[in-house]
């Protein structure tokens, strides 16, 4: 469904894997990521928590304190804000903020810009309801493709550029 609406925005996407037969590592995600010409790298999760009370979505990036990728904090962060921004405010899914991770194979392995969006909660009935209705996943990927347009809207790119 994002791939599509991207597509229609004029986005050229690049999906590490489309099913789960498929066998690839978080690094070689991200250096494929890079390898196909990508400006961003998204990765996009549904979380959990051992609390069933938790609910709401959150952004991960690395900070500039990363031991290897410190150049990429402050674009990435900007990625994560106007994705996660655009997203709760679609879905109506409490933004829980962007969180700093220094220790991620799938971020510390980027060479562009690079976000882990959690969309919400498996755990949490409410999140997990609204996140397998096939109606609500219109309205999540209508909110996170806004956040991208957002994004390179805020560094100046066209999709055509």
């Amino acid at each position: 469904l994002l791939r599509d609406e991207l597509e229609k925005r004029g986005y050229r996407v690049i999906l590490t894997r489309e099913d789960n037969d498929t066998a690839i590592s978080n690094a070689e995600r991200a250096q494929m990521a890079y390898e196909e010409g990508g400006d961003i790298y998204v990765r996009i999760h549904a979380n959990g928590s051992d609390d069933a009370g938790v609910q709401g979505a959150l952004a991960m990036v690395p900070s500039s304190n990363n031991p290897y990728i410190p150049e990429l904090a402050e674009d990435s962060y900007t990625l994560a804000e106007c994705i996660l921004s655009a997203y709760c405010e679609k879905a109506s899914f409490a933004s829980l903020g962007i969180q700093y991770y220094d220790n991620m194979t799938g971020i510390n392995w980027s060479t562009i810009p690079v976000t882990i969006l959690e969309m919400g909660f498996m755990t949490n009935e409410h999140d997990d309801l609204q996140m397998s209705d096939p109606d609500f996943q219109d309205t999540m990927v209508t909110g996170i493709a806004d956040g991208i347009d957002s994004y390179f809207e805020s560094v100046g790119k066209d999709v055509e550029n």
